[in-house]
């Protein structure tokens, strides 16, 4: 006599092993991976965005007037400061720990004012850049960890 093995439930045939929530967990986590990774590239930009308004702070000019006006020096050593944030808190996110995400959160808040502020000297690249933080937020806000405590 030979006895049939059990065929597999489908809590054992999903890669997270949790019936139909594998598929969610896997595209919420690279949402994850692409914030931390465009938190990192962000970063980068807004730290050689600080260097150049340090060096010389003639390479942006202001468009109109605006209510808010600040030295282009101190907005460099500002773009400075978040980018390194940012950075850090990006490589925080590849670790999907919950304290990552929170530091993630906070410091992106402080980024999406600082280039909502930053408009009028480079209206694209605020844009281009509160457009990506929105999109971090969004998918830090949105990740669910698979793991169970």
């Amino acid at each position: 006599m030979t006895s049939a093995a059990p065929s597999p439930s489908a809590d054992d045939r999903t890669p997270g092993g949790s019936g139909s929530g594998g598929t969610e967990d896997s595209s919420t986590a690279g949402d994850l991976a692409l914030s931390g990774t465009l938190m990192v590239v962000y970063g980068l930009f807004a730290v050689f965005q600080g260097i150049a308004a340090i060096a010389n702070d003639e390479v942006y000019t202001s468009f109109g007037d605006y209510v808010f006006t600040f030295d282009l020096t101190a907005w460099g050593w500002i773009h400075l400061v978040v980018g390194v944030l940012v950075v850090a808190a990006g490589f925080g996110l590849f670790t999907a720990e919950p304290w990552a995400r929170v530091v993630a959160a906070i410091v992106v808040g402080l980024a999406l004012i600082a280039n909502f502020i930053w408009l009028p000297y480079q209206p694209f690249w605020s844009i281009i850049m509160i457009v990506t933080g929105l999109f971090v937020l969004w998918s830090v806000f949105n990740y669910r960890s698979s793991r169970t405590v």
